[in-house]
This record gives structure tokens, C-alpha cells and sequence, in this order.
């Protein structure tokens, strides 16, 4: 393989084949993710990458890339966000996978295309508040929650839970068994967040005092659980 920078004799330095194992260079495998990013609705960790890189392709034939590994799919990545440098779309990092997107200098005239379509209505600012407690003090109780908010929180939470933001994480082994929220994966998809650790720093609120579960000999009735909607909703293009 030429190391020269010609582009006709071969890939530069930045797609380096792989190992001798591998038929195929890195481009090629960029390439692959590429287009499986393309169909993808959702963020792909890179270890679902990697699965679907070693499977057989055409007519069963063993993939070229059966023995590849995870540094072989994020260096890939790597080649295939430099070569959108540029491009109406980006490569990017989000709810611990990765997805090709637009770009956002173009939303105003994408926005255009989808004007017509029916959308759930935005998170209302109580929704928002109580998104945020979630996320910064999960796995938390509802009576947690409406301690640091000061106000019952019932009904917003039913909202999140349907919009799919927010779900039951389990149950508190304390008196009453109340159920506990977590934030879900779509909650980092939605607001382009790789991980909990992207969150903004919220000092404030991880200072508030929770209040103390019940008494161990309180009668507490056990909490139902409220199932979210069925179908998923539809702002995923958000």
C-alpha cells in the first residue's frame, strides 16, 4: 500500500489497513458503519457496531471483518466522522452510541418539511423541573421528588413516563415499597447528551436535604405503577 499522498494508488496514513486478517482497509469499514448508521433509528454503541460488522454478509460469505475488534470500530468512526468534515451530516456521540445527523444550521429548513406533522406539545417548565431532579438524584422516590419541588408531582411524572423520558427503576426497600424513577436512554438521545456525565452542574439541588423514609411501623399503602404508553412518541426527530 502507498504511503504517498496520491489518491489513486491507495488509502493515506489516516486509513491505514487493518491487520493482515482483515481483506478490507479501514475505509471500507467505515464505510459499512456508515451506512448502518444511516438506517439506524437509534444511537448504536460501538459494541453493537462491531456485532453487526462481523456478521456474514452477501449470499453468507464470512465478513471481512469477523475478527475485528472495538478499537477497530471507534478508529473507523474516527476515519468516518473526518470524512463528513464539511458534509450536511455529522457523526456524533450520544446516549452512550453513535448516529449520523443533520447538521443544525440546517434545522430551520428541515423544520419546513415537517410542518405539517402532528407533534406532542414541549415539556411544560414543571415537566422540565422535575426532569431535572430525576436526572441529577436518580434512582429517586416520588416523595423525594415533591420534597425538593414542594409541590405533588403525580401527574408530571405520568407525563414523563409516557414521553418516554423517564421510567420505573424499581422499588425502595422501605416501608411502603414506593417506586423509585430513573431517566432512560431516550432522555440522553433526546437532549444530545452521551452520558449522565454531560449533565451541567447542579449543586444546588444535590445539596437538598431528602426526606427520611417512613417509620417502620407506619402503615403505608404500596405505590401502583403507572405503564407508559405503548408507542413510542413522536418528536423523535427532535
Amino acid at each position: 500500500m502507498s504511503s504517498g499522498t496520491s489518491t489513486s494508488s491507495g488509502p493515506g496514513p489516516e486509513h491505514a489497513a487493518l491487520p493482515n486478517a482483515f481483506a478490507k482497509t479501514a475505509m471500507e469499514l467505515a464505510q459499512l458503519l456508515e451506512a448502518i448508521l444511516f438506517v439506524a433509528d437509534k444511537p448504536l454503541p460501538a459494541s453493537e457496531l462491531l456485532a453487526l460488522a462481523r456478521k456474514n454478509g452477501r449470499d453468507g460469505e464470512p465478513s471481512p471483518f469477523a475478527s475485528a475488534e472495538e478499537r477497530h470500530i471507534r478508529e473507523a468512526l474516527d476515519a468516518l466522522a473526518r470524512s463528513l468534515e464539511g458534509r450536511a451530516f455529522q457523526l456524533e456521540e450520544v446516549a452512550g452510541g453513535f448516529r449520523l445527523a443533520t447538521r443544525p444550521d440546517y434545522g430551520p429548513w428541515l423544520g419546513h418539511l415537517f410542518a405539517h406533522e402532528s407533534k406532542p406539545p414541549k415539556l411544560s417548565q414543571p415537566a422540565l423541573e422535575t426532569l431535572a431532579v430525576i436526572a441529577y438524584r436518580q434512582p429517586i422516590s416520588r416523595a423525594e421528588i415533591e420534597a425538593v419541588r414542594g409541590v405533588a408531582v403525580g401527574g408530571v411524572l405520568e407525563t414523563l413516563c409516557e414521553r418516554e423520558v423517564v421510567r420505573v427503576a424499581g422499588r425502595a426497600d422501605v416501608p411502603g415499597r414506593p417506586l423509585l424513577y430513573e431517566t432512560t436512554p431516550y432522555f440522553l438521545e433526546h437532549f444530545g447528551l452521551r452520558d449522565l456525565n454531560d449533565l451541567p452542574n447542579a449543586e444546588e439541588l444535590k445539596r437538598i436535604k431528602l426526606p427520611e423514609p417512613p417509620a417502620p411501623d407506619a402503615e403505608v399503602q404500596p405505590e401502583l405503577i403507572h405503564e407508559p404508553a405503548a408507542n413510542p412518541p413522536a418528536d423523535r426527530q427532535d
